[in-house]
């Protein structure tokens, strides 16, 4: 293995670990508003704290795997960056602006009692869930089925070429994965009447994910070259995808809530891994012409300067991930429905 291929992997795992992590802050976004529902506004106040809470202190660690993969692309592969950022420019600005407003209101939130201060910012935490979580999707769904990509590696599509069936078909995939894993991290993560609310909502849209995440991976298998990359057999990641979210219901159902979460995680894993799988070698097809397709070779920084970023990363992940572990650890603890101890 190459360090072109070894960089190619260790961003693939960059983009695994943020929809794994920061999957479940935007499903538990996305949910603010469903699960934070009732009559009495003191009480749906709380709800929506303890919401904010399960994932206050890990929000903004968790999208660095973001800024990292984003960095490491713009190191190892300059040439995917500048034609992946500039043909993607406005949805990823409008994702920019939804971050940038969903931080904000993680802060001001708590700033004023005033229930159409807090309902403003609540709004603010949905959509910068919600839009990001699309986006992202649809951003994917992309890089899989390929884009109008011209000999000189400059996208010339626009806006709305990459609003296509099945690139909204992989965003509400994904809107809809995450807001499932942010469900089950509130049972896991809370008590009182937030937990129940979220286990009772599992169980309603778990046969949602299940339908579309089957219809996706048929679309894939129509919309994209996955067949040349895995054969005509299904594939077993695929599969392994599948197979998980199908145990994820088991386990809701049977409580098993710590099992339904690691399924959860796997079929992220398993779906980022899949489209991956279908890019590699390539970073981003062409539609135009195979020929025309940036690669881990002809989109590359130099031998040397991939040789200095692995020694740095080999040096760095290991205490990212080390404080990013005991961080999880300090605050393993389920919240509870107090107002006195609740930070936001």
């Amino acid at each position: 293995m190459d360090l072109n291929t070894i960089w190619f992997v260790l961003i693939a795992v960059l983009f695994i670990g943020f929809f794994l992590l920061e999957g479940f802050d935007f499903g538990v976004g996305m949910l603010l508003p469903i699960i934070g529902r009732g009559t009495d506004p003191t009480s749906v106040d709380i709800k929506r704290r303890v919401m904010i809470n399960s994932i206050g202190p890990h929000w903004d660690g968790n999208e660095v795997w973001l800024l990292t993969a984003g960095g490491a692309i713009f190191a190892a592969f300059p040439m995917w960056y500048a034609t992946m950022f500039s043909g993607f420019y406005l949805p990823f600005f409008i994702i920019l602006l939804a971050l940038i407003g969903r931080g904000v209101a993680f802060e001001f939130r708590s700033k004023d009692q005033h229930p159409k201060w807090r309902s403003l910012w609540d709004w603010t935490i949905f959509f910068g869930s919600l839009i990001p979580a699309l986006l992202l999707g649809v951003a994917f769904a992309n890089l899989a089925r390929g884009a109008p990509i011209d000999a000189n590696m400059n996208y010339v599509g626009g806006f709305f070429y990459l609003l296509n069936p099945y690139a909204l078909l992989g965003g509400l995939a994904t809107v809809l994965v995450f807001a499932l894993h942010g469900s089950i991290f509130l049972d896991l993560k809370t008590t009182g009447e937030v937990s129940e609310n979220a286990r009772f909502l599992s169980r309603r849209i778990w046969v949602i994910v299940l339908i579309v995440l089957l219809v996706f991976l048929v679309a894939t298998y129509l919309s994209t070259d996955i067949i040349r990359r895995i054969g005509l057999n299904p594939g077993v990641i695929p599969i392994a995808g599948m197979i998980s979210t199908l145990l994820c219901g088991y386990f809701i159902r049977k409580q098993w809530t710590g099992w339904a979460f690691i399924m959860t995680s796997l079929t992220i894993i398993f779906s980022l891994f899949t489209l991956f799988m279908i890019m590699y070698p390539r970073v981003m097809i062409s539609s135009l012409d195979p020929a025309y397709s940036l690669t881990i070779y002809n989109a590359a920084s130099s031998d040397y300067t991939l040789k200095i970023m692995t020694i740095v990363a080999l040096i760095l992940v290991p205490i990212v991930l080390i404080y990013q572990g005991w961080t999880y650890w300090v605050f393993r603890k389920r919240i509870e429905p107090n107002p006195d101890k609740l930070t936001y």
